[in-house]
């Protein structure tokens, strides 16, 4: 967002009643900064509206830019703008001088110029270190395996023997990273933690379709992978932890059904036809479908531009959602993202569970952007509270058009849009939309304990491509800090001093966090504590990611800035599956950093 700060604020000298149509006028204004950006200088026109029942009657907001800018001495500038060419648009003028601000729009930093690989994948783990990992068909990467070591796959499709990394594990607060080994492909797979802590990583292309890719965390741990895991070919499917521990794998290319690892002693695998009737020939569009677990226990599955609230234990379809309004697929290929919001009122008898899906590619985009045609992205964002009993999609405009997307919950309870395109589809050479750093197909966030967010990759090609092309091959990994990380906002932001770990906290009992807050005035109002479970991102989609808003019982003050914040834990499994998270104290929407 461009914002004026208060010494950059013009001050309008002139009135401008009487103004005629195509007229060019000059507005005089004093704008009080060492250095002024003449280029943007903008002349905006408003008319008033009549307000009533979610409606603006008659707003208009015109931009009529500038003409000219002349300095005329003492902080003083003449801008020149002509008025619109017929007599029933707009009645008033403010001049626009707009700065940069990083308070508002958050900042970024390099961590690494390149790690090796382009991550397609990224998971955070509970010692705060991330596995990211990309494909092995593609040929060499550009980070070898340590000590000589050579991976040999002789039913690789590019390379037998292959002596470099598709792999990494990064340690957030050291900023290093190491080189793992995976002994098959991994590309496009899905994954999940378990509550133990350990990530199961599941399927992919070729000799690794069947696979199941275990990492336990530790410092000098690898990958283990287990031959014939997995009953059924998993490619661009969806996993989800399960309230009694297990994981569900839902879909793939080609795989209308769902299994769940740990294995169960019933069918290896179980049809699901809502998959196949979201399958749209030729282009699928219902692949890494969105997958969250109800308050009620069951799954709500969207794919395609559709949706079902599923009872896998009996494996009924317990409720039909109606379609999105407009029809438009969200779901890969057309990849748009989607978060279960934030769960609050959590001791409610009934608790609200809403699900927010947005961007996307129309329909015919994929078809199109073969033909060298990039359609412009969705605009569009649709919510449903999936517990309602009648429940309806409700529409709201994004701020900008997004395919390809990511949405990460902040611990503070917003919702972050990052990564993406303007135009285009998931896929290879199918994207133009420049950007400082373009995060395109096969680009990943993930939120870390300090609270920034992590973001890498970016491939839109069928191997590593650094020339001769407009978006080439990311290797680099960066951190956006929202703008709750901004150092005014210090005074306001928890520090979380005991316990130093919430790990092995239970259902439905009260726990007393200790902070500090160095504010003149706490709000005790405001402070909240929040619960985010860790996700596993691929393709615009962060699976398993949940935050749970536990509020606050009670704020004690008890010395010297040294606040006691009594919270109590969710009820059962079925709103908070069983596992590690990240615990926050929130203060006036600036979050702490996280305990585990």
């Amino acid at each position: 967002m461009l914002n004026s700060t208060s010494c950059d604020q013009p001050s309008l000298l002139l009135s401008m009643s009487g103004i005629g149509n195509r007229k060019k006028y000059t507005i005089q204004v004093v704008i009080n900064s060492e250095k002024v950006d003449e280029s943007l200088m903008l002349i905006t026109m408003f008319a008033p509206a009549f307000n009533t029942h979610s409606f603006s009657m008659n707003q208009r907001l015109f931009v009529l830019g500038n003409d000219k800018v002349t300095a005329v001495g003492n902080s003083t500038y003449n801008v020149e703008a002509k008025m619109p060419r017929s007599a029933n648009l707009l009645f008033a003028s403010l001049p626009s001088h707009r700065t940069l601000t990083s308070a508002v729009d958050g900042s970024w930093q390099i961590l690494q110029k390149s790690i090796g690989i382009s991550a397609m994948h990224m998971q955070l783990l509970r010692n705060d270190r991330v596995i990211m990992f990309d494909r092995t068909d593609f040929g060499p990467s550009n980070l070898s395996l340590p000590n000589g070591k050579c991976r040999n796959d002789p039913t690789d499709t590019a390379l037998q023997v292959d002596c470099t990394a598709h792999s990494v594990e990064y340690d957030v607060f050291a900023n290093k990273f190491r080189a793992l080994t995976v002994q098959t492909d991994v590309w496009c797979s899905s994954g999940a933690i378990m509550p133990e802590g350990n990530l199961f990583q599941t399927g992919c292309f070729n000799d690794g379709e069947r696979r199941v890719r275990v990492f336990s965390p530790c410092r000098t741990c690898d990958w283990n992978e287990i031959p014939n895991g997995l009953p059924a070919k998993r490619w661009y499917a969806s996993n989800h932890i399960l309230p009694d521990g297990r994981q569900i794998i839902i879909g793939g290319r080609g795989q209308f059904n769902y299994e769940f690892i740990p294995k169960n002693i019933v069918a290896n695998k179980i049809n699901l036809p809502f998959l196949s009737e979201t399958n749209d020939k030729g282009i699928e569009n219902n692949l890494y479908p969105f997958v969250f677990l109800n308050v009620d226990g069951n799954l709500f599955i969207f794919a395609n531009n559709r949706a079902i609230l599923f009872d896998y234990v009996n494996n009924i379809v317990v409720k039909k959602y109606p379609m999105i309004p407009g029809g438009e697929p969200r779901s890969y290929p057309s990849t748009g993202s989607a978060v279960l919001l934030p769960l609050k009122n959590l001791k409610a008898a009934a608790i609200e569970a809403e699900v927010l899906v947005c961007g996307g590619a129309p329909k015919g985009s994929y078809l199109q952007s073969l033909k060298g045609t990039f359609m412009a992205a969705l605009n569009t964002c649709a919510r449903i509270k999936i517990t309602d009993p009648n429940p309806e999609w409700v529409m709201e405009t994004m701020p900008l058009a997004r395919v390809m997307g990511d949405m990460i919950l902040l611990p503070n309870g917003n919702v972050l849009l990052i990564n993406g395109a303007g135009s285009g589809t998931a896929g290879w050479e199918q994207v133009q939309n420049p950007t400082t750093i373009p995060r395109m197909y096969h680009s990943t966030a993930a939120l870390l304990r300090d609270g920034r967010v992590l973001v890498g990759g970016s491939n839109p090609h069928a191997f590593y491509n650094f020339t001769g092309v407009v978006f080439p091959t990311e290797l680099s990994l960066e951190a956006f800090s929202p703008a709750y990380l901004d150092a005014k906002f210090d005074k306001l932001r928890p520090t979380i001093i005991a316990p130093k770990s919430m790990s092995g906290i239970r259902y439905r009992k009260k726990y007393t966090i200790q902070v500090v807050i160095n504010s003149d005035k706490v709000d005790e109002s405001s402070v909240l504590v929040t619960m985010f479970a860790q996700a596993f991102n691929t393709h615009s989609f962060s699976m398993n990611q949940r935050l749970l808003v536990l509020g606050n019982e009670k704020v004690t003050a008890v010395g010297n800035s040294t606040y006691n914040v009594e919270a109590t834990t969710p009820r059962s499994g079925n709103v908070a599956p069983s596992g590690f998270y990240l615990l926050f104290v929130v203060h006036q929407g600036i979050p702490s950093q996280g305990i585990w």
